[in-house]
This record gives structure tokens, C-alpha cells and sequence, in this order.
């Protein structure tokens, strides 16, 4: 008789508790989400870059982030028949891939991460923050949802400073069409003191997350603060803002993190504790969510650890020393939005980096140019190229997509990351210069 042949098993990932507590929050915003046609809670799709939800709570709204969405169906394997949907229907391949996941999602029946429906939006509130395809995004899903929209216009940091009269500029937004309308939606009376206790706990949740970030500077980093730090933005730069839950979440990530870094402990992988930091990067541009842990697997193996990195101030520059001011409410959100890293433009983004591979002491910058994505990679090999120049540190570009899995290519990557290692390690030893 023949024996019966055994399953493997599949490899378990390992999460820290913070990690484990991020997602269990996740679940239940969506659920929250799902189940507000039954509540009567109204719904406000908003985008992370400039996302005002101590705003939006003040109208008892739900909030709802379209790229979020797409993120969760780039690590569910879940976006690339949303975007082949998409597609289907006439949308080019060079559109952001974002937009043709969600858009393709709606046309599938709208079913969200936790398979059950995602709520049509009550109101589209467009905090324009220099990224373009917001602007093409809501178009579309105004002539979808027929709901009011709001467009709040950021005036652009080309000169690289905050103006009196770029905030004056917002605040006047604000007052005149953003609140009247979110009062007109929602049918609740906006209320200052409400706003400010929000904006009250964010600024305690913020000085947290900031510890966190700054805790990479020690060797061994505790973190990775690209892969791992898609976990710990999670909750600040969405729906749990200025709430108590995202308080208790950054008390518990801090003190997570500082007990690492007592134990002279390396960042948590899905395959357990990183052995051995070999090389501190600092990484420019979002990541791939297709592949993800395949992508984090290269890095780790070699011993590499991400210790700053620029996607991770999409939702806010935090570490850079701001923080939301409950005393003027209304100018710092529009400080906020200005402050981005979308809404920044490539010097600032340049002595950013520079910044963080000194003050960090990184080996080098490695860029993640992604296909679909204009915002970010639009200038990147000039970005790379000063970054070398002013730091004296390699930088290498590899190219992948957010999350169309027909643009990941798993050797192309490995091959460009081995060779980056190789490059790092020749100008450790002073045989050669960056390329």
C-alpha cells in the first residue's frame, strides 16, 4: 500500500503584536464601512496625502480611501483582474494603477477587503496635494456616484516654503466650501472645540510615530521603516487619526520598539527576527503590494534593513517637526496638506534624502521607480544622481509597479539588488567609486 502523501504546509508569517493589532483595527474600520448603509453613517471618500480625518469625524462621517482599497487588493493578489477589468473597459495601461484597481473593483460589485460590499460615497472630499491623478481619479467616481465632491486646492511648494498666504489661501476653503459642504451632507453643525480635541489626540499619536521612525538610527535598527513601516503609517495616515485607538495603538508600537532596541534586536520579518544588519538603506518610492513578501524577502536575506524611507511621508512629514496644532485648527490642517511628500517639490524631496542617509548613516539610497505612478517617479534618476553626488553614498534604481503583478519582475529586482549590494561593499572598501 502506498502511503498517503503528506501536504506541506505553508510557511507561516511571522507579524509582531504590533502588526497583529494594526490589522485588527483595519478589520474593523471595514467592517464599520460595510455595515454603514445599515447604520445610517455617512461615507467620505478621501485620499492619505492631505487626508483631514479629524475634519471628517466632525460630521460623524466614515472614512473611506480608495488607495487604500488598492493596497489591500495588491496584497490579496486580488488587483490585477480589477485592473485587467479596468482595462476592458478602455483604460489605458500608463494610468496609475491604483485608479484601474478600484475602478475595477466597483465594476465587480465594490466588494472590500473583508468580502462584503463597500458603501457608495456620500461625498468625495479631494484634498489636492500635488499628485494629479487624484484629480482624473474623483472625476470618475463623481460621474459613478453622482455625490457631491470638494475640491480643496494645496498651492504647490515650489519655492520650498509655507507662506502666510498659501495657508490664509486654504483657510478660506475650508470656511467657505469645504465645512458648508460637509455641514450640508452630513446634517450635523461643525463645531471647533470637537475639532480640536481631535486634533488634540493627533498630535499625541504623532509624537509617538516619530519615536518609532527615529528609532532606525540605532544599530541595530529596530525596524524596517519601509516594509515594516507600511504597518506602523497605517493607522495615522487613515481613518484612525486624532481617535483614542490610534493613541493606544502608537503607546503600544513604542513600547514595542524600545524593548527591541533594549535587546539590541534587529526589525521582525515574516520568516522571525533579522539575524544580522549588513546594510542600512534609505528608499525612495512606494513598494510593490503584489509580491510583497517576496520583495521584502531580498532585502532581509541579505541582511539589508530600510532605515528611512520617502513613501512613508505621504501621509505626513512628521519627523521632520510637524505636528498638529489643536490652538489653530484650521491652519495647521492646511500646514498638513502643505507639508506632504507629494506636495513637495524635488529639491525639498533631494535634501530630504540627503538628510536621512547622514542622520542615519545609511550605506546608500536605493529608488523604487514605479511604472504607473508620475508623482513619484518623475525626476527620480535626477534625484539619484544629486543624492550620489551630495553624499558621497551609492544609489541604485530598480522598477516595479503598485500593484499590477505583470510589472514585477523577481529577477530583474534580485538581479539589480545583488549588484547594489556588490556596489556598497566595493565602496566600503574604497575599490570603487558610486556608478
Amino acid at each position: 500500500m502506498k502511503p498517503t502523501p503528506v501536504k506541506a504546509k505553508a510557511q507561516e508569517v511571522i507579524k509582531d503584536a504590533s502588526m497583529l493589532k494594526q490589522k485588527e483595527m483595519m478589520a474593523k474600520h471595514y467592517d464599520r464601512l460595510s455595515d454603514a448603509p445599515e447604520t445610517g453613517q455617512k461615507v467620505a471618500s478621501t485620499f492619505v496625502p492631505g487626508n483631514l480625518n479629524e475634519l471628517l469625524m466632525c460630521f460623524d462621517l466614515v472614512n473611506n480611501l480608495p488607495e487604500v482599497n488598492a493596497i489591500q487588493s495588491g496584497l490579496r493578489r486580488q488587483s490585477g483582474g480589477y485592473i485587467m477589468e479596468a482595462e476592458r473597459s478602455g483604460h489605458s495601461e500608463d494610468v496609475c494603477t491604483y485608479v484601474k484597481s478600484d475602478i475595477g473593483m466597483m465594476m465587480k460589485g465594490n466588494i472590500g477587503p473583508n468580502g462584503r460590499k463597500l458603501p457608495n460615497p456620500d461625498v468625495l472630499l479631494l484634498s489636492y496635494t500635488g499628485c494629479f491623478t487624484f484629480l482624473k481619479w474623483f472625476e470618475l467616481l463623481r460621474e459613478q456616484y453622482k455625490c457631491p465632491t470638494i475640491f480643496l486646492q494645496t498651492p504647490y511648494m515650489a519655492d520650498g516654503k509655507v507662506t502666510p498666504n498659501m495657508v490664509q489661501y486654504m483657510v478660506k476653503q475650508f470656511k467657505e466650501d469645504v465645512i458648508p459642504t460637509l455641514e450640508k451632507v452630513s446634517g450635523v453643525k461643525f463645531d471647533i472645540d470637537r475639532l480640536r480635541e481631535y486634533l488634540k489626540k493627533s498630535a499625541k499619536a504623532e509624537d509617538d510615530l516619530v519615536h518609532v521612525l527615529q528609532s532606525a538610527k540605532n544599530k541595530p535598527s529596530p525596524i524596517d521603516a519601509y516594509f515594516g513601516g507600511i504597518y506602523y503609517i497605517g493607522p495615522i495616515f487613515g481613518a484612525f487619526r486624532g481617535t483614542d485607538d490610534a493613541i493606544d495603538y502608537y503607546r503600544f508600537l513604542r513600547e514595542e520598539v524600545d524593548a527591541r532596541v533594549a535587546a539590541g534586536k534587529g526589525p521582525v520579518t515574516p520568516d522571525g527576527d533579522m539575524p544580522e544588519e549588513k546594510y542600512r538603506l534609505v528608499v525612495e518610492g512606494p513598494p510593490n503590494y503584489t509580491n510583497f513578501r517576496q520583495f521584502w524577502k531580498m532585502f532581509y536575506e541579505e541582511g539589508a534593513t530600510v532605515v528611512a524611507s520617502s513613501y512613508t511621508k505621504v501621509g505626513g512629514t512628521y519627523d521632520l517637526g510637524f505636528r498638529h496644532d489643536y490652538e489653530r485648527p484650521l491652519e495647521t490642517m492646511a500646514e498638513y496638506c502643505l507639508g506632504v511628500y507629494t506636495n513637495r517639490s524635488l529639491p525639498m524631496r533631494i535634501d530630504m534624502l540627503v538628510d536621512y542617509i547622514n542622520e542615519y548613516e545609511a550605506d546608500g539610497l536605493l529608488i523604487n521607480s514605479i511604472k504607473s505612478c508620475n508623482s513619484f517617479s518623475a525626476g527620480q534618476l535626477l534625484i539619484m544622481r544629486e543624492v550620489e553626488k551630495r553624499t558621497g553614498k551609492p544609489a541604485a534604481f530598480i522598477e516595479t509597479d503598485l500593484v499590477d503583478p505583470r510589472y514585477f519582475s523577481a529577477a530583474n529586482v534580485k538581479n539589480r539588488l545583488e549588484s547594489y549590494f556588490q556596489m556598497v561593499e566595493q565602496k566600503r572598501s574604497g575599490k570603487g567609486a558610486a556608478a
